[in-house]
């Protein structure tokens, strides 16, 4: 499984992706899931969640046009004229991989599951976030909902639904987002780093930063550390019921 968590908001992107996939647990392994163009005149990211088979696919397809028959119209990330064009793309490319595959995944009663979180601005037009489905559909971010999550997402949305707002500044959503993280990977055991991050400032056309955060990063390890510390003195700070003070339980 996966846990990928994005934010869309008034300066920019911050995009967090974690790097575990699974086929049982003595097949674990790490692929990258957070892929991004950068040509000068763009910045595109794809964060993915599903069959890591049918993923790849998607990826290579929509950056590349690997796969692309010789009757369709070659078209990339890099070459899309709009983000909402390039949500498009993302959906055929997820409808012609299943069309491909899915007379030989039913075969083998396997699901067809692939979901890509798509992210950026193309010069000249607005920075867009959209969550794109299985079935090529797809969906967009807005002020009032700002992020979008794939994969494992229980775990890590109540902090963003507590916090997370439009006008979070970036460096506080560089916080959110790894405390989302971190509260999925001590949830589920499916999830795991290294976890990659983009931060994208609006308007600017190049990446603000990538890193990735290993088991000893010392930032995410203080960041993990100081939000443990931080609960367990919130919860010891609530007031005692009074019931329980009344009866002396």
């Amino acid at each position: 499984m996966t846990y990928c968590v994005g934010l869309c908001l008034r300066d920019g992107l911050v995009l967090l992706a974690d790097s575990r996939t699974s086929a049982g647990p003595d097949n674990i392994a790490t692929f990258n899931k957070l892929h991004v163009a950068a040509p000068g005149d763009r910045v595109v990211a794809l964060m993915t969640a599903g069959n890591l088979a049918i993923t790849q696919a998607v990826v290579a397809r929509v950056m590349e046009g690997l796969g692309i028959a010789p009757n369709e119209p070659f078209e990339t990330l890099m070459t899309v004229r709009t983000m909402y064009d390039a949500a498009k793309l993302v959906g055929n490319a997820i409808r012609a991989t299943f069309a491909d595959n899915a007379p030989s995944m039913e075969a083998q009663s396997l699901v067809f599951d692939a979901t890509v979180v798509l992210a950026g601005q193309i010069a000249g037009g607005k920075m867009q976030m959209y969550q794109v489905y299985s079935a090529g559909n797809f969906i967009e971010a807005t002020v009032e909902q700002p992020y979008l999550q794939i994969g494992e997402l229980k775990y890590g949305k109540p902090i963003l639904d507590r916090v997370a707002r439009y006008d979070t500044p970036l460096e506080d959503a560089v916080k959110l987002a790894l405390i989302s993280m971190d509260s999925t990977l001590r949830s589920n055991s499916s999830v795991g780093l290294p976890a990659d991050m983009l931060v994208y400032r609006r308007d600017t056309m190049k990446v603000g930063a990538r890193h990735r955060f290993e088991e000893d990063d010392v930032y995410f390890r203080g960041i993990r550390e100081m939000w443990s510390e931080a609960l367990r003195g919130a919860y010891r700070a609530l007031p005692t019921p009074h019931w329980l003070v009344d009866e002396n339980v």
